[in-house]
C-alpha cells in the first residue's frame, strides 16, 4: 500500500476513461508542482516498505511487461526519489528511466544516496521533468519494443 495524496479525480462509474489531464485537479497540479503528493511516502519509509532512495515504485500491472533486465529495479526497496528522478524524472522515456534505476541497482551506495538526495532538492526546487512531452504525467508503460525477453 502506498499512500499519497489523490491529485487526479476518480473516473465516473460508466463512462469511459477520461485523459489524466481531465482528470488532474488544479490543486494536484499545484502538489505535483512542488512535488508535495510525494509527502505521505514518508510513512511508507517509517513504516519500512519504502527507502529514502530507490527506483520509484510503479503500477502492479506494469510487472509482466517489464524484461528481466528491468525487473532488477526490484532488486533494492522502491524509494520516494532516484537516480531516474534526479536525471529527468518523467521527461526520460520508460527505456531511459528502467536503465537509470538499473545503473543504481547496480552502483547502489551510501554515498550516492547522498548524492541523489542533495540533487533531488534542486530537482525539486527547480520543478523540472514534472510530466512527459504532451501529457500532465506520465504515458502508460506497455512494454519495451527492443525487450524481447520479457517475464510475462
Amino acid at each position: 500500500m502506498l499512500y499519497k495524496f489523490r491529485t487526479m479525480r476518480e473516473p465516473r462509474a460508466g463512462e469511459p476513461l477520461p485523459c489524466d489531464a481531465e482528470r488532474m485537479t488544479s490543486f494536484g497540479s499545484w502538489l505535483r508542482s512542488t512535488s508535495l503528493d510525494e509527502l505521505p511516502e514518508l510513512y511508507n519509509v517509517l513504516r519500512g516498505d519504502m527507502s529514502l532512495v530507490g527506483p520509484r515504485p510503479l503500477l502492479m500491472e506494469y510487472l509482466p511487461l517489464y524484461s528481466a533486465r528491468q525487473a532488477r529495479r526490484h532488486d533494492v526497496r522502491p524509494g520516494i526519489t532516484g537516480w531516474a528522478q534526479v536525471n529527468g524524472r518523467n521527461a526520460l522515456s520508460w527505456e531511459e528511466r528502467f536503465e537509470l534505476d538499473v545503473w543504481y541497482v547496480e552502483h547502489v551506495s551510501l554515498s550516492l544516496d547522498l548524492k541523489i538526495l542533495i540533487k533531488t532538492i534542486g530537482a525539486v526546487l527547480g520543478r523540472r521533468g514534472i510530466s512527459a512531452r504532451g501529457s500532465v504525467t506520465m504515458p502508460k508503460f506497455e512494454g519495451s519494443a527492443k525487450a524481447g525477453d520479457s517475464l510475462g
